[in-house]
């Protein structure tokens, strides 16, 4: 069984909210994962008996929002997210909802990334280099390596 098939699963919520919610508490938990209480919520809203239905199907609802929020995907780029055996009310309904957070998300993940305090390489603007001894013997295979490298600043 294809992973995507666990995405059926969100047919069983009550409502449109119902999976808006769980996109939401996924995105809020993205680096610290969910805690028994959301697993719980999340079990109720699907109606499932067994807690193990729910990982795959948050693992296909993470690697969309991954692809919707750092990959910058547009409307028609998410719909071909989606593999042929996911239902096509249901890809309508996440695009939808991944619509609606995408702009708010990419603003999370640019507030964190300038909050980081992230080292900014310098960027390489030329790079040259000249070998001695090319033409040494078999027997005495010994190079001399020269390198220049000039750093341009970005800023």
């Amino acid at each position: 069984m294809s992973v995507w098939k666990h995405l059926a699963l969100l047919g069983r919520a009550n409502s449109k909210e119902s999976i808006e919610y769980i996109l939401e508490a996924l995105w809020r938990t993205r680096k610290t994962g969910l805690d028994a209480a959301d697993r719980q919520i999340f079990g109720e809203m699907l109606q499932l008996s067994n807690d193990s239905d729910l990982d795959p199907l948050l693992v296909c609802l993470r690697i969309l929002i991954r692809k919707c929020v750092y990959e910058n995907a547009k409307k028609d780029e998410m719909q071909k997210l989606f593999p042929a055996e996911v239902q096509p009310e249901l890809q309508r309904l996440l695009t939808l909802l991944l619509q609606k957070f995408q702009k708010e998300w990419r603003e999370d993940i640019a507030k964190e990334d300038t909050a980081n305090d992230r080292v900014i390489l310098p960027q390489l603007r030329a790079m040259m280099w000249t070998r001695g001894n090319e033409r040494s013997e078999i027997g005495d295979p010994a190079a001399i390596t020269n390198l220049k490298v000039q750093i341009s600043d970005r800023s």
